[in-house]
């Protein structure tokens, strides 16, 4: 790779500026808490009212944050979850963990999101989840995708790390399953000062559940106290005089963790979903000149939203049906310094699944497109109009050179 990239995908996937660091400098000289405090509920309840659910709630990373959804369906081991293989391992990497039977749906040539007719021949009645990613910030067919899993009665959990500035059908990602868990990490389309994360959805006896594990506490199953009397004699307004102590556990379902998203966060998050709507609009920006270049070319293909969608544009993706072709184009575009990384390499290949039982032939379409046609190039607020211009200008210059071969 070249050293010396004139374009390069960026260290901050976000603008921050003045008011992030403001809004910090409040929360530091304001003399209130540095955790649990206002700027986390303000932040969540923006978010909330963002997306559209009933809850929004705050963790330490888009990790933890599809970690505790996956525990909240409480997955049993011998249960199946559908999953794509076209997304980041952390999207999966937590079912390793759960004992639970992984299958591996193949994905959209367009789109590279999973697809739903793939899903409605792998899906059954054993099927107690499915678990999916709207790629590049591009909304999956999730219509379709919801009503083969309520048939079936599995549930829905969307990956919507690249989708915050999305639209599916006049909604928005987060909204359209059961759950929804996002990313804040500093290459997203927000951040929280380089971690955080959010999960959202509607059922409030999931509220209850997440707030306990996120604040080290248990989630467990309770009945009121029914044992003898010899609480010990405590103030009553103090924790444990009687919230938790007159309580019988009956099953723990799983021990709590410090998932609390720190007051700087959430202020820079507050601040960072305001600016999310001028950001999407640069990213778009950028798409649509880059896909101007591509549209010139025959054998290419864009990565582009269906009727009635809007692209987030977290990533830039097209396709060159021509595995040698499309090797050129990467080693022109390198050698004229504009970085290329192929986003992402399909799960069910990789070593901790291949031992479970995947190989080459699964997810045909995914393999084909990682290995021979998908290109990824840098789209993202921070660059300026001659990074973009010059993006442009080497694309059209290298695709001509490699589709004269």
């Amino acid at each position: 790779m070249n050293s010396a990239m004139r374009i390069s995908y960026p260290s901050r996937g976000a603008v921050l500026g003045r008011a992030e660091t403001e809004a910090v400098a409040e929360v530091i000289e304001g003399g209130g808490a540095l955790t649990q405090g206002i700027w986390r509920d303000r932040f969540e309840e923006q978010f909330r009212e963002y997306v559209g659910t009933r809850y929004a709630t705050s963790v330490t990373s888009g990790t933890v944050a599809l970690e505790t959804a996956l525990r909240l369906l409480e997955l049993r081991p011998g249960d199946e979850v559908i999953v794509t293989p076209q997304t980041f391992q952390a999207t999966v990497q937590p079912l390793l963990d759960l004992g639970v039977d992984v299958v591996f749906c193949d994905v959209e040539p367009d789109t590279l999101n999973l697809d739903p007719d793939a899903l409605a021949g792998l899906i059954s009645d054993r099927t107690a989840a499915v678990l999916l990613v709207h790629y590049g910030g591009l909304p999956a067919r999730m219509s379709e995708i919801t009503a083969l899993a309520r048939r079936h009665g599995a549930l829905v959990v969307e990956d919507c790390a690249h989708a915050l500035g999305a639209r599916h059908q006049g909604r928005r990602p987060g909204s359209l399953a059961d759950i929804g868990c996002f990313s804040f990490h500093g290459s997203k389309g927000i951040t929280t000062l380089g971690e955080g994360g959010m999960v959202t959805f509607d059922r409030p006896e999931w509220a209850e559940r997440l707030e306990r594990v996120r604040s080290n506490d248990t989630d467990y199953e309770f009945l009121p106290y029914a044992g003898p009397d010899n609480a010990p004699s405590l103030l009553p307004w103090m924790r444990y005089a009687d919230e938790v102590y007159r309580r019988t556990c009956t099953r723990v379902r799983r021990a709590g963790t410090n998932a609390t998203m720190s007051e700087a966060a959430a202020a820079v998050g507050v601040v960072q979903l305001g600016r999310m709507a001028a950001a999407t609009l640069r990213r778009r920006a950028v798409a649509e000149r880059l896909d101007a270049v591509v549209g010139e070319f025959a054998g290419t293909r864009t990565h582009r939203a269906a009727a009635g969608d809007e692209h987030a544009c977290h990533l830039y993706t097209f396709f060159l049906d021509d595995a040698a072709r499309r090797e050129s184009l990467i080693r022109g575009l390198d050698e004229a310094g504009v970085e290329v990384q192929l986003r992402y390499f399909p799960l069910h290949l990789v070593p901790e699944w291949r031992a479970r039982g995947n190989g080459r032939g699964a997810c045909p379409v995914a393999e084909r497109s990682w290995f021979e046609a998908q290109v990824n190039l840098p789209c993202h607020p921070g660059l300026t109009d001659d990074d973009v211009d010059y993006l442009a200008r080497t694309l059209r210059s290298c695709l001509a050179r490699a589709l004269a071969d």
